[in-house]
């Protein structure tokens, strides 16, 4: 009996459960107040945004859609990164200042053609000069850190519609976003666009998924610091100002100030700084006027001011933004509604994309300077957020599908119609001989788009999906296979170059004659040495490379000429000088 009441006494001594506890009001002294520790632990204790994956219904992913995912992904990423030589002012420039780190084993300092250059950042020049120590100076390899970090933005978007909308949304999305004609044509650029957007694409992706959460881990406070870090390192301080006024338009929208404070944690800083900050600092050290020409000439005056020559109206993006969407474009206008009224909820997924993409696209639209690629990090959320919608209106019967799946695959068949006879007009007046591709893209176009239609009207809209999906890439291969290698020589310098390198010639043997930017760049890269630029006082060189119309002034001056036409006609002459 006695043993009997100590233990009695013994329990009623014994401590409260916690789950007790957690139902007992706090009493504190009206003469302290809560630490800022206190403050800054209750924001954990419920996730600001509630994952929709729940909510998916009964979907099934078949077996043959793994395949399929590797044959888009391989053929929109990776196929063809060789069929066209360098284009534009800035492929051939970046290109030849990572392969002159790759020369030099200078990996501080970037250096176009000796001088230092302080345009963007270094992390192109570390990834694509690595590339071209592995596996040769080529286009490939100028092109490969682009083509790998683009599947990294997939990846990073398929796993956020995972987590936020089901295996549906993210299956959909994977289909859709490689296939678009942003991820396409930024994926094969030799530049460090793609590096931005799939880099901030990723911190974004785990900043969402740190919402998610009532209490986010150590790791997952890693991987946001280094890939926001990384994006510092790829393109500047743009990615902070987009990841935090992407994350403050978001908090202001829901009314969750404090979900904001998450990433401010000190793991977060200390990954960031030790991953983006080092080279600046080692850079800025090297050379004094760094930090001036990047921070101001590059940054706050290109942003403030179009001192770079690229101004364009408010809207120029709303039209570059369809366009980047191509061949979804039509889910993207028919579910802009829907998009709406789902993202109205305060703790919705939906809220989190539409400000990440939405806050993207005005702070460029401000901008003096305007260029396509600025917006690439606000594709990956709208196909997040079309996954979704896509997955939830198959799982209902997809009437609005068939009806979108119909009007993409009706285009097809138009432009394929419209665009055969000027198309093949065209390639006649550009001398392209081989006609066997072109007519293989208009078939295919015509047949696929065809068949995308019936199926539509059929009522079988998951399947007229798969239709478009194999379109694109079918379009593509021929596009990277036969199209591409006869457009190169009309639009890149390297069949050019290579022409006149065959023949035993110099740079020193080779001059310029009013060339545009884009291929006086290239042949400076593909010569690795700048040709000098003729003037009729300067001794005749053994070549002139000039334009049709500036031909006839070199002839004007009495020089005999020999026109070598069969490289890049009607475009760039080639001019063979007679002694």
């Amino acid at each position: 009996m006695a043993r009997a009441q100590r233990l009695n006494l013994l329990h009623r001594l014994t401590p409260v459960r916690l789950e007790e506890q957690a139902r007992l009001p706090v009493l504190t002294s009206p003469l302290k107040t809560p630490s800022s520790n206190a403050r800054l632990s209750r924001l954990d204790h419920a996730a600001p945004i509630r994952s929709r994956a729940a909510d998916e219904g009964n979907i099934q992913i078949p077996l043959w859609s793994v395949p399929l995912v590797l044959v888009v992904l391989y053929i929109c990423l990776f196929s063809g990164l060789g069929a066209l030589g360098l284009v534009t002012p800035d492929e051939p420039r970046y290109a030849a200042i990572a392969r002159a780190m790759a020369e030099t084993h200078d990996w501080v300092t970037p250096r176009l053609w000796g001088t230092p250059w302080f345009e963007k950042p270094v992390l192109y020049y570390w990834t694509a000069g690595a590339a071209m120590r592995v596996f040769g100076v080529s286009e490939f390899a100028a092109r490969l850190p682009s083509a790998l970090v683009a599947l990294l933005a997939v990846l990073a978007t398929a796993w956020t519609a995972l987590r936020s909308y089901g295996i549906g949304a993210a299956w959909y999305a994977l289909l859709m976003l490689p296939t678009s004609v942003a991820m396409i044509g930024f994926a094969r650029a030799a530049s460090p666009d793609m590096l931005f957007a799939g880099l901030l694409t990723a911190a974004m992706a785990v900043a969402c998924e740190m919402l998610q959460k009532p209490r986010p881990g150590p790791l997952l406070r890693i991987a946001f610091g280094f890939f926001l870090g990384a994006a510092v390192l790829a393109k500047g301080p743009a990615a902070v100002i987009l990841a935090g006024g992407a994350t403050l338009l978001w908090a202001a929208l829901s009314r969750q100030w404090r979900a904001s404070f998450r990433f401010l944690h000190p793991l977060i800083i200390a990954v960031f700084c030790v991953t983006a900050l080092p080279w600046y600092i080692l850079c800025a050290l090297r050379n004094p006027d760094f930090l001036r020409v990047f921070i101001w000439q590059h940054n706050f005056q290109r942003y403030l001011t179009p001192v770079f020559e690229h101004r364009q109206p408010f809207w120029f993006f709303a039209y570059i933004l369809m366009i980047a969407m191509v061949p979804w474009v039509w889910v993207f206008c028919a579910l802009g509604g829907r998009l709406r009224r789902k993202a109205s909820s305060t703790n919705s997924p939906g809220l989190f994309f539409a400000s990440w993409s939405g806050f993207i696209v005005l702070f460029f639209s401000l901008s003096q300077s305007k260029l396509p690629g600025y917006i690439l990090p606000a594709i990956p959320p709208l196909f997040v957020l079309l996954g979704g919608e896509v997955a939830r209106s198959l799982e209902q019967g997809g009437r609005s599908t068939a009806w979108q799946t119909g009007a993409t695959g009706f285009i097809f068949l138009a432009l394929a119609g419209l665009l055969a006879e000027p198309g093949l007009r065209a390639a006649r007046l550009v001398r392209i001989n081989d006609f066997r591709y072109l007519e293989a893209a208009l078939f295919i176009a015509v047949v696929g788009g065809l068949s995308v239609l019936v199926l539509s009207w059929l009522k079988r809209p998951r399947t007229a999906f798969i239709g478009i999906v194999l379109l694109m890439i079918a379009l593509l291969e021929i596009v990277n296979v036969g199209i591409l290698p006869q457009m190169s020589p009309l639009i890149s310098s390297r069949e050019l170059a290579n022409t006149i390198l065959s023949q035993g010639q110099t740079a020193a043997n080779v001059a310029e004659y009013k060339l545009p930017r884009s291929w006086g760049y290239g042949l400076h890269y593909y010569f690795g040495k700048e040709p000098k630029e003729w003037t009729p006082e300067m001794p005749q060189p053994d070549w002139i490379i000039t334009t049709p119309q500036a031909a006839l002034d070199v002839y004007d001056q009495g020089m005999r000429i020999q026109i070598v036409d069969h490289i890049s006609p009607p475009t760039i002459l080639l001019l063979h000088v007679m002694r």
